[in-house]
């Protein structure tokens, strides 16, 4: 039997019982990487996990915020029956969750943290500064370098770090956009708060017209700001209140799936493996229309007749205006004024980009082909990149495999097509 070295922790202890293999390195502790990893570690592969389990969770999503999906695609992916989202609500006695229960992200957090205690084991707080490959001539892998200045080997990295780095702020507003902004920043992102209520009494403009910046709107007003929706649509769209039982008639002309009911979806959803194999140019109108900004069917109510929103409006410019942000917008038919608030809040997305992944080195991020268009990887239909043993998953991975992966309900798919091939290798 092998010992542990002084302070060796068990996954350090497992990769070293396998012999001549060093562990498969993940990146990232959210939905997709505590999949991932809990299928590989199935297969008696020693793996080694990296980040804050459900970081993203826990600190891009403001108090009060809630899933847009619905509890039957929001099951992380175990290698074996028990894992489900179900299974832990019954396991702390809390009622089973139906379509029409909106789902609390800091349920989703717990379910999270139990299901990695449960499958994954371990989940390691050091931070992945480095991604290299080996010296010239020194075989396959990787370098692996850490915030705490270890170094070890890896044979292969999967990178599910969501959507931690690719938050997007147009422009017109970046360049009063500090990388940590405060609470009296003149503008943020979405995914850098976790507390709304400190805008309380101060005029806030948020841009965008999706979930994000809807919820965050309705949060907002919750706290006592005063604020707006600035849309660039010429409407909101709201999801439909999910039907428990549909007649045969709309189960075919609509089939339901894991992200919305109609053919497209469902297609996507059935087989993202296939849309793989569409052209590069179909892939990308795919993951850019297929599911379009919209706000949850539970949210209207605390919006409509509640915040003010302005529709066919777009930002052009903005400036500092003493303590507070003039905003240039353009309306519709082309009219113009300016608008003078205290914060501006960009609900406006993320930018998939692989530049914006500082710990791979400038040489791996080299070897990495993108998807023609983008700067997302290339992926094979393993989720292997175009360097031998470096996988992407989640967003990263969408427009390869369609709009699924943007969600947890893509988490089986691709945990269960990762774990085999590096098990194999």
């Amino acid at each position: 039997m092998t010992q542990s070295l002084p302070g060796q922790s068990p996954v350090q202890e497992q990769a070293l019982t396998v012999s001549g293999r060093p562990p498969v390195v993940v990146i990232g502790a959210g939905p997709y990487g505590l999949s991932v990893a809990a299928h590989i570690r199935a297969t008696g592969v020693p793996v080694r996990v990296f980040g804050e389990v459900m970081g993203s969770w826990r600190h891009a999503m403001a108090t009060g915020m809630f899933l847009k999906s619905t509890p039957a695609a929001t099951d992380l992916s175990a290698p074996e029956p028990g894992g489900r989202l179900a299974d832990f609500r019954r396991e702390h006695g809390e009622p089973e969750l139906t379509e029409l229960t909106p789902i609390p992200c800091d349920v989703f957090v717990r379910y999270g943290q139990w299901f990695q205690k449960r499958y994954v084991g371990e989940v390691e707080p050091a931070r992945v500064t480095a991604v290299e490959r080996p010296a010239s001539g020194s075989g396959s892998g990787f370098v692996v370098r850490l915030d705490d200045g270890q170094e070890m080997a890896a044979s292969a990295v999967v990178v599910a770090t969501g959507l931690n780095g690719l938050a997007h702020v147009p422009d017109e507003l970046r360049h009063l956009a500090p990388e940590g902004p405060g609470p009296r920043a003149a503008v943020s992102h979405t995914s850098h708060h976790t507390d709304l209520s400190v805008y309380a009494g101060r005029r806030v403009a948020v841009v965008g017209g999706g979930q994000s910046a809807l919820e965050s709107a309705a949060l907002l007003h919750e706290a006592g700001a005063e604020a707006q929706v600035l849309v660039r649509e010429g409407s909101v769209l709201w999801g439909m209140t999910p039907v428990l039982t549909r007649p045969w008639s709309q189960r075919v002309a609509k089939p339901a799936s894991p992200l919305g009911t109609g053919w497209v979806l469902a297609a996507v959803c059935a087989a993202p493996g296939s849309v793989r194999r569409l052209p590069a140019a179909a892939r990308l109108l795919l993951f850019r229309r297929a599911l379009g900004p919209s706000g949850g069917w539970w949210l209207r109510d605390r919006v409509e007749g509640v915040v003010r929103v302005r529709t066919s409006r777009r930002v052009t410019g903005a400036v500092l205006s003493g303590p507070r942000v003039r905003l240039d917008v353009a309306g519709p038919g082309g009219e113009r004024e300016s608008l003078t608030v205290d914060h501006v809040l960009a609900a406006t997305g993320y930018r998939l980009d692989l530049d914006a992944l500082p710990f791979l080195s400038p040489a791996v991020r080299r070897a990495v082909a993108c998807v023609p268009g983008s700067k997302a990887p290339a992926l094979r239909g393993t989720f292997e990149s175009s360097v031998p043993g470096l996988y992407f998953t989640g967003s990263l991975a969408a427009p390869m495999f369609g709009p699924m992966m943007r969600f947890v309900a893509g988490t089986e798919f691709a945990a269960v097509r990762i774990a085999r091939h590096v098990g194999a290798a």
